[in-house]
């Protein structure tokens, strides 16, 4: 195949490969379950209260180990409030963490209400549940009773809840000590030593947006090897020994336990729900401690606890990019103060570090231009032996110092760099409620005026008319006619701060093409007038 011709394909194959990654969402959203379905999926689950009373196997680190399932979803009697200026917690009458309320304006709903972050019919954070089946019936049915103050005012500093379960044959002690960040310690005490399981809970649920997001369980274990088993890929059989941390997360926020002693750690299982969802518990046998955060994975905070938490800042398969990138923006926000410009300047950053691999590529593709009507008839000539035909392009290009793959190589890099980012700007927790200028008062939304899709679209458009091509076939041209305005349809409901990062891009990649244009258009004058003075 002739060189000219892989590349445009190649060129083709990634633009419809693009368009592939960023629309296939909308076409095919994750779909929520409805009230029946669930019902239905979550009879052999741990949620469900009535339909099933029995246990099922679960491998543990210590072996087969039986984790009781009759677990009741929800518990309407509240009795503690933990609150703060940042938040208000509900623990309920199992000693479980009920609800997190989100009191800043940037997590209120459309309605102006403030943000709960938990599902009511979902497992919840602290629950226990014994390997005994009787124990654990008796438990789901007994409740804990409050030997302190129902409400506790945690604005300046940490205080301790504590809950007691008295049963036939064991005390339950649970003393929970909430801290103003977030962060909670929980030990727990039985009378008699018992083998029982405690999870962080079924993830937040606080975001139903149909981004191609990465939402489920994720564990660091001991080698601090991370692994994230989103929400539909749960097996139901996955162990981790000494593990650092489990945390159940969604797109914002996330539920979690962790434990850094090197000599300790958590032995986790992960049992399988609903149609594949993962659910974590941690194995404990009498007395036990635990410790935990619940709340937005906000990079300060975490690291401000521990700075091994920021690695539950999921961004999926582009983690190894994504995560640097974040670190960077985070970097540039600081000094700048706007995450609007810290975007435009990274784009900036990202341009000039990438310039000298486009000039080359943007200088080939000129070259590529000025040759088409050689090869045009190189193929008029030799068409019916592509051998020598392609020998004689390869000759051609050689001769004239042009690059037939030059021109996809700034495409191939700007591609991971786009996903990369792409990932960033859909969950950095920090780009909620974020403004920039003028109408674009929170990044992580849709502009709801669409200027900036509208200037995106025409951007590219611009772009495609001053970047020289040498398409041959008609059905290609007209794909790539049409692509500034397929782009302009699916980003115009992107996060605001991921069309401000591709306008921009286009921004700088036509100054890019406007100053090559004119330095090929020099570098031809010299060699003319180089030639005519031989």
């Amino acid at each position: 195949m002739e060189q000219s011709d892989l590349q445009k394909r190649l060129l083709l194959a990634l633009a419809l490969s693009f368009i592939v990654f960023i629309g296939y969402s909308y076409f095919f959203p994750v779909q929520t379950p409805t009230k029946t379905e669930q019902t239905q999926s979550t009879q052999n689950s741990p949620q469900t209260p009535a339909l099933e009373k029995s246990t099922t196997e679960t491998a543990s680190t210590a072996g087969a180990t039986q984790v009781a399932m009759n677990a009741p979803e929800t518990s309407t009697t509240a009795i503690a409030t933990i609150k703060s200026d940042e938040f208000i917690i509900t623990v309920d009458e199992l000693g479980r963490v009920a609800q997190m309320e989100l009191l800043k304006a940037k997590y209120r709903t459309e309605d102006g209400k403030n943000l709960k972050i938990l599902a009511s019919d979902k497992v919840k954070p602290l629950e226990i549940r014994f390997s005994d089946t009787k124990i654990n019936e008796e438990a789901f049915s007994t409740p804990y009773v409050n030997e302190g103050a129902s409400e506790l005012d945690i604005t300046t500093g940490a205080k301790t809840l504590t809950l007691v379960q008295r049963l036939s044959s064991i005390t339950v002690t649970k003393n929970i000590t909430f801290k103003p960040s977030g962060e909670f310690k929980v030990d727990i005490s039985t009378s008699t030593p018992t083998p029982y399981f405690i999870t962080p809970g079924y993830r937040p649920v606080a975001d139903q947006s149909m981004y191609m997001l990465v939402r489920g369980t994720l564990v660091k274990g001991e080698d601090n090897i991370i692994t994230t088993i989103e929400d539909g890929d749960a097996e139901g059989h996955e162990t981790f020994k000494n593990a650092k941390i489990t945390s159940a997360f969604d797109r914002y926020y996330a539920s979690l336990f962790y434990d850094f002693d090197k000599d300790k750690g958590m032995d986790v299982s992960i049992l399988q729900i609903g149609k594949g969802d993962p659910l974590a518990f941690v194995k404990a046998d009498g007395d036990a401690s635990f410790t935990g955060y619940i709340g937005p994975k906000e990079y300060k905070v975490l690291h401000s606890i521990n700075p091994e938490l920021t690695d539950t800042i999921e961004f999926g398969w582009f983690t190894f990019l994504s995560a640097p990138f974040f670190k960077v923006l985070l970097w540039i926000n600081e000094y700048v103060g706007n995450w609007g410009w810290a975007i435009i300047i990274f784009t900036l950053l990202i341009k000039l570090i990438l310039f000298p691999l486009s000039y080359k590529g943007m200088m080939s593709m000129q070259k590529l231009k000025d040759l088409a009507p050689k090869m045009k008839e190189l193929k008029e000539k030799y068409g019916k032996d592509p051998v020598k035909m392609n020998a004689q392009m390869m000759e051609l290009y050689k001769k004239h110092g042009a690059n037939p793959m030059g021109g996809c190589l700034p495409l191939l890099l700007q591609i991971p760099v786009f996903f990369a980012l792409y990932r960033v700007l859909l969950n950095a927790d920090e780009l909620q409620g974020a403004a920039w200028i003028f109408w674009i008062n929170d990044l992580a939304v849709m502009d709801q005026y669409f200027v900036l899709p509208i200037l995106m679209g025409a951007s590219m458009w611009f772009q495609q008319k001053i970047t020289p091509s040498n398409f041959t076939d008609p059905m290609q041209e007209k794909i790539f006619k049409w692509f500034p305005v397929i782009m302009t349809v699916f980003f115009v409901y992107f996060p605001s701060g991921l069309v401000l990062y591709w306008l921009v891009n286009n921004i700088f990649t036509i100054g890019q093409q406007y100053y090559i244009n004119h330095a090929y258009a020099k570098q031809k004058e010299m060699a003319k007038e180089a030639h005519s003075k031989k």
